[in-house]
């Protein structure tokens, strides 16, 4: 899968050049399939992000930083453009990284094109204002680029994230340090490639692949960077935070969730059923916005449970090429990780499992998705995130029992509610404590247009939509006094 690369794989992309780590250093690239090493990556380190950070600031003192925000949207359409005429190579590359099935790693090239689209076109939107203010003076303010912006990407959905990260910081003139997680960066490397085919300045986009402690922790502390934006797990997320607080920089911080769908009894079940389940399964359950929660009112309960499980019956995984319900996970780490989960449940109903096909490859790093039902609300399969396939069943009576909960752990990234009663639609996405709440529907197609991030121990900040450039941007007020 891997014979469309157009870029050179194991090297690093620093100042608009292939270059090798500063050490000649190299990660295996494995494929989740099988098992199998498929290649290797650059091992960056401090050093190398120290390069990094002294192209983007170069790119932003010159060529980069003289482009006017037009000329800026141009660059990032024509990217857009790119990565649609090469949806498929990165399709290809993305299942392989990721052992997506291939459906679901082409939505994501053409999810990435989007946000290119979307902020390529917005570049030259984001404007001031003027303030009323004492006689005598005119005041108004300015959006102004950060600088150097860092950008911490985890494995589960390089292209998308980059997109709506990347694609943002990049639409207000800032210039990028990317670190791609160590097991899945390819399509972080593919996307240099388009654009500088594109036309983006050297030192616009860096790119360093590398563990995290060793290239990640660099780039979090850096003193050179304005503006961090991580996507991972909460304790990484604490020590990224820890790292730009002693720089006084912002952090955007996107820490993942267990995310509730709240079904009442006057919900329409058959419009409900594919976002009950799907919006678990997806990638395999390794998805930040899971919803691994679904509360039902106990009048519906058995009736949705039974047709659920009907669906995880018949779900097979399968590789990434073979275009299954499912994958596998991103390593045998992470299968572990989700065995333990499914182990812990072994005193619960399993209301529906899938299996695993019988042709896998021994290697590969596989496990049935599986729902689980009548799961008390502080178990930890309810409790905690698990980026796997598995899901909780959860019974309640009445909407104030629903809203605890729902709202019953520390995460609160999305969460939806279905139901027919326009009242309790308005009472409920008020009351569920979530950075994104639908109403009668999961994820609205994915929405690059919709404000994303969460609460709690989902993190803070938001990206997508035009928040994600306000957020990249810094706000002068201008005050001047005439007459």
């Amino acid at each position: 899968m891997l014979e469309n690369l157009w870029y050179d794989q194991t090297k690093m992309y620093v100042n608009g050049t292939w270059v090798w780590p500063l050490h000649y250093r190299q990660l295996p690239l494995e494929d989740p399939s099988t098992g199998d090493q498929i290649g290797t990556i650059a091992r960056g380190e401090a050093q190398d992000i120290d390069a990094a950070v002294a192209a983007a600031r170069g790119a932003l003192d010159g060529d980069w930083g003289r482009l006017t925000a037009a000329e800026r949207g141009r660059i990032l359409t024509r990217i857009g453009q790119l990565v649609q005429e090469r949806t498929e190579d990165l399709a290809a590359i993305e299942a392989s990284d990721v052992g997506k099935p291939l459906t679901q790693a082409r939505a994501d090239a053409i999810a990435l094109a989007r946000y290119m689209e979307f902020y390529g076109g917005a570049a030259d939107k984001v404007m001031g204002e003027t303030i009323p203010y004492l006689d005598g003076y005119t005041v108004f303010t300015l959006r102004e680029p950060q600088g150097v912006t860092g950008h911490i990407i985890p494995w589960n959905y390089p292209m998308q994230i980059i997109g709506r990260s990347v694609g943002a910081a990049l639409a207000m003139g800032n210039a990028c340090v990317l670190k791609p997680a160590e097991e899945a960066c390819l399509t972080a490397l593919a996307f240099a490639a388009l654009a500088e085919e594109a036309g983006l300045p050297k030192g616009a986009l860096n790119v360093v692949p590398g563990l995290g402690e060793e290239a990640g922790a660099p780039l979090a502390a850096h003193p050179g960077v304005n503006h961090i934006s991580f996507t991972g797990s909460v304790p990484v997320g604490r020590l990224v935070q820890k790292a730009a607080a002693d720089n006084v920089v912002p952090v955007t911080l996107e820490l993942g969730g267990k995310s509730p769908q709240v079904v009442f009894d006057d919900a329409d079940l058959d419009a409900a059923l594919p976002f009950l389940v799907g919006a678990c399964i997806q990638n395999a359950g390794q998805t930040c916005s899971a919803a691994s929660r679904v509360l039902i009112q106990r009048g519906v309960y058995d009736r949705l449970v039974a047709r659920m499980a009907d669906s995880y019956n018949g779900m097979v995984s399968a590789p990434a090429l073979a275009d299954a319900n499912l994958g596998p996970l991103i390593s045998a780490k992470q299968k572990a990780i989700v065995e333990g989960y499914l182990a812990k449940g072994k005193n619960l109903r399993v209301a529906g499992q899938g299996s695993v096909a019988a042709d896998v490859p021994k290697g590969g790093h596989y496990v049935p998705a599986t729902l689980f039902a009548e799961v008390p609300p502080d178990h930890p399969l309810a409790q905690e995130e698990i980026f796997g396939p598995v899901q909780v069943a959860i019974p309640f009576d009445t909407e104030d029992e629903a809203v605890a909960i729902a709202n019953g752990t520390g995460f609160g990234l999305v969460a939806s509610v279905w139901t027919e009663n326009g009242a309790r639609q308005m009472r409920m996405a008020k009351r569920l404590a979530a950075g994104q709440v639908f109403v009668n529907n999961y994820g609205a197609g994915g929405g690059v247009e919709l404000p994303f991030g969460g609460v709690g121990l989902s993190g803070h900040g938001r990206e997508k939509g035009f928040e994600a450039l306000y957020g990249f941007s810094s706000l002068k007020t201008v005050a001047t006094k005439y007459g």
